[in-house]
Parts: structure tokens; sequence; C-alpha cells
């Protein structure tokens, strides 16, 4: 194989990002999940599936992928089942813009067995999406979702207004669910720490690193062969850096992997946690499925609305992960903020950006489509 060829390819994987993209196909449902697959999603593993009614074309179902689980990470599904709200929030949106009302009914066949969650979701759909034509409305979210939803770079250290916080705080208003930012020295310094140490005791927990070493694409040819997963763009890295670090971990694997990929993730979360201005959370009354579905709904519109003001956003979701060596973190963040059984569906940092992000690999639509 060519160097050029490792290092310049003909990015495919930036296809669905193009504005144009959803024209190229006549069913509107899969218009709208090549919207839907832009939304931000945890490890960029794009765990969707779609399966269009046969016998009214106006219903199309979404589907968990439970081959693309995160089971060291995300063992409980939590992060997994957010993810299908964030698919859902921007269908939702292109729909007003295409001129559909996209009519959301969750679980229409009933919540994933618990004892065997992994077999019920071959069968179960999470949504059924019943779309009623309409005349086309503006949205004006609806530009900023050809955008990155995920910004890891330094942001600048300007607090936001107070209108920006009311705008983004009042995002829930359907959803059972509430936003609250914080960017007051005392609550901004608590969060940062307990995210730092979150970081850190996920960047020595081997199994979990491994986890994400798996799904490290490093040059052009490895993300158009399979356009999901991280890259060097989601380490922070851009511009002409990008093709001098792909050319390096190509030549040179072990730069990310074992201690050195969990050095480079711990230095980045200290970089990202040092330059922010303000964080954010999601958070739900309890933690059921359902729960989990719109806490990612509203996540999308967090995420469109911070663009629309001149604002970007990285999760911070260590500390909320539910595996063995997160224990202390998870039960500080929850006593903390989160007192009266609720649950802390989404950390996140808020700020405006230093440089733009690049976007991050997408599948071809049609690879989402079911039977």
């Amino acid at each position: 194989m060519s160097k050029n060829r490792w290092l310049f390819g003909s990015q495919k994987y930036l296809e669905p990002w193009r504005k144009e993209y959803f024209k190229q196909f006549d069913d509107p449902r899969i218009q709208l999940a090549a919207h839907g697959m832009l939304a931000a999603n945890a490890h960029n593993m794009q765990p969707w599936k779609i399966k269009l009614d046969q016998a009214d074309p106006m219903v199309f179902y979404l589907y968990a992928d439970p081959e693309r689980r995160s089971k060291e990470v995300d063992p409980l599904n939590r992060q997994f089942m957010v993810t299908q709200g964030t698919f859902l929030g921007y269908v939702e949106i292109a729909g007003e813009e295409m001129g559909f009302r996209s009519v959301i009914e969750f679980f229409p066949e009933g919540d994933f067995d618990e004892h065997n969650s992994t077999e019920s979701m071959k069968t179960r759909p999470v949504a059924k999406i019943r779309l009623t034509k309409g005349v086309p409305q503006h949205n004006p979210l609806y530009d900023f979702m050809f955008l990155h939803g995920t910004d890891r770079n330094a942001y600048q250290p300007d607090k936001l207004s107070l209108d920006q916080v009311t705008r983004l705080e009042s995002l829930h208003r359907d959803l059972d669910l509430r936003v609250k930012v914080y960017q007051d020295s005392e609550n901004l310094k608590k969060l940062s720490d307990i995210a730092m140490k979150a970081a850190t005791i996920e960047g020595g927990v081997i199994r979990v690193m491994k986890e994400t070493e798996d799904i490290f694409r490093a040059n052009e040819y490895q993300k158009n062969q399979y356009r999901y997963g991280f890259s060097v763009e989601s380490q922070g890295t851009s511009g002409v850096m990008v093709h001098i670090m792909q050319d390096l971990v190509t030549l040179m694997p072990s730069l990310n992997q074992g201690k050195a990929a969990s050095d480079r993730f711990i230095q980045s979360a200290r970089i990202s946690i040092e330059h922010t201005p303000a964080m954010a959370m999601i958070i739900s009354k309890d933690n059921r499925p359902i729960s989990q579905v719109k806490s990612g709904i509203l996540y999308s519109r967090f995420v469109l609305e911070a663009h629309r003001l001149g604002l970007v956003l990285q999760p911070m979701s260590q500390a909320l992960e539910e595996y063995p060596e997160m224990e202390e973190p998870y039960r500080r963040i929850h006593q903390e903020y989160a007192p009266d059984g609720e649950t802390i569906q989404m950390l996140f940092r808020v700020g405006r950006p230093t440089k733009a992000a690049p976007p991050s690999m997408r599948r071809s639509v049609m690879e989402l489509i079911i039977e």
C-alpha cells in the first residue's frame, strides 16, 4: 500500500456531512436517517439501524445495534441509549425543514428484556417514527446540523451571557428533564476536579483503553474502510498536523497504544478541563431507557442551539460511567448534583471555540437500513 493512499485518500467517510448528501435518496425516511446519523454519538460507534415499514411509506423504525456497544466503558448501555436519542433529535429537526412532522413512539413493542437485552434489541425497536406531510418550516437549528457536534480543543475564557444560559437551560421544554449550566468558580472547580479524577482513572483501566485502541483509525485508508470510531482528529489534531500524526501513527502504532495512549488521553483531558469556562448537565428523574433516549434528544437540541449561539461542546462522560473502577467519581458527582435519586445523563463542557473542529467519520446511510 502506498504512503499516499494511507494519508490522502478520497475521504468517503466525510460524504454524509455534505448538505446535498440526502438528496440522492428518494425515500424521505432515508433522507431523514441521513440527517440523523450526523448526530453526536458515544465513541462514534453510530449504533443505529433503520427498518422501513413496507406497508406504510410514512413509517420507519429505529433499532439499537447491539454489535456496536462499548461493553467495557458502558456496561449498562446508558450512553448507548442516549445515542439513540441524539439520532431522533436530528430527525425531528430535519423533518420540520423538509416538511414532515415526526411523531415518535418510544419502545412501541415494549422495553428491552432486562435479563437478555442484547437479544431483545434485535427484535424490539427503540422508536417508531410516523411522518405526517405538511408545509416545510425553516428551523433555525437546521443549518448547524452539518457542523461537528464535539470540539475537544481549548475554549476561550469568556463566560456565557445570561441570555445564552437562559436559552440553553430552556431546551428541555417537553421532555421531563432538566438542564443546568455551571460557570461560577466554586462549581466549576468542583466539577473540573471530578472530571479530571475520572479521566485519570479511565486512563489507567487497561481493558477500557484497549477498547478505545481497537476502534482507532490511524490513516485515511482505515477511515474509509471503517467509517466509525476514533482518529487523530478526535484527539484534537487539525490542519496539516493530521497528516503528520497519521504518518507517525501508521508507521509506529505503539505511539497510540498502551501507556502512550493512556498518557495522551489524560493530557488531552487536562488541557480541555483547564480551558473550560462552563460545564453543563442533563439530569433525569430516573434512569429508565426512555429517560436515557429523551436525554439524547435534548443533547442534540443543546448541541445545535449552542452552535447557533457561537458555542461548542464536549462530553466529559467518564465520571458518569458505570464500570467498577469509576464508582467513587460516579457516587461523588451524584451526591453533589443529583442527591434525590436523579441520574446525571450527560456532563459536558461549553464555551466559545478557539478554532474549528473537523468532522468525524460517518458511514453511508444505506449501511443503517435493515430488512
